[in-house]
């Protein structure tokens, strides 16, 4: 086994994407109170160990806003609107994910199997390395999740969890942030 599979995600290098989590949509969601809860611990951690954050919302206008449970850890930051199903398909998302030079994508959100898919294949071609966090991320059917996530794996993807990536990205309990990140996994 190559050591590009065994690939661990590193503060400097790293962008937490998330994909459309609103309105009526994310309650539809094959287990939505779990994900959306492991989504506001992700966010909150990244903001902890100063991981950019880029939010996008498809359609916001027909879709809706981002959920109400999200609000809180993505304040001060601006949602980016899109028509385009994957995130590289909207310019200023495409700006947004490309301006801090990180290479590492942090990724979750709806729908795994459209625009989750759409935008982790967009990110490969483009020479990203992709970390799914699969927990913070679903559809409105455990069938086409899990096709999603298999595709997005057979494609390269790294898979993942909230738990898992957070202590990753800290490497040790020395860590300076340690205490505040593992307070938000309780």
């Amino acid at each position: 086994m190559s050591n590009t599979m065994i690939e661990h995600p590193v503060p400097e290098n790293s962008v937490l994407v998330v994909v459309d989590i609103q309105g009526r949509l994310a309650r539809l969601m094959h287990e939505s109170d779990a994900m959306i809860e492991a989504q506001k611990t992700l966010i909150a951690a990244c903001r902890l160990l100063e991981i950019p954050v880029v939010w996008a919302e498809q359609l916001p206008d027909k879709l809706g806003a981002t959920v109400d449970e999200l609000q809180e850890p993505l304040a001060g930051l601006e949602p980016c609107a899109k028509s385009s199903f994957g995130c590289m398909g909207d310019t200023k998302l495409r700006e947004r994910i490309e301006s801090g030079g990180r290479k590492q994508v942090l990724l979750c959100g709806i729908e795994t199997h459209v625009c989750v898919w759409q935008t982790a294949a967009a990110l490969l071609r483009d020479g990203y390395s992709v970390h799914l966090i699969a927990d913070a991320t679903s559809s409105r059917s455990m069938f086409n999740r899990d096709i999603g996530f298999r595709r997005m794996e057979r494609a390269g993807v790294h898979l993942s969890n909230v738990e898992m990536v957070l202590f990753e990205l800290m490497v040790d309990a020395t860590h300076p942030k340690f205490r505040d990140v593992t307070k938000l996994l309780k």
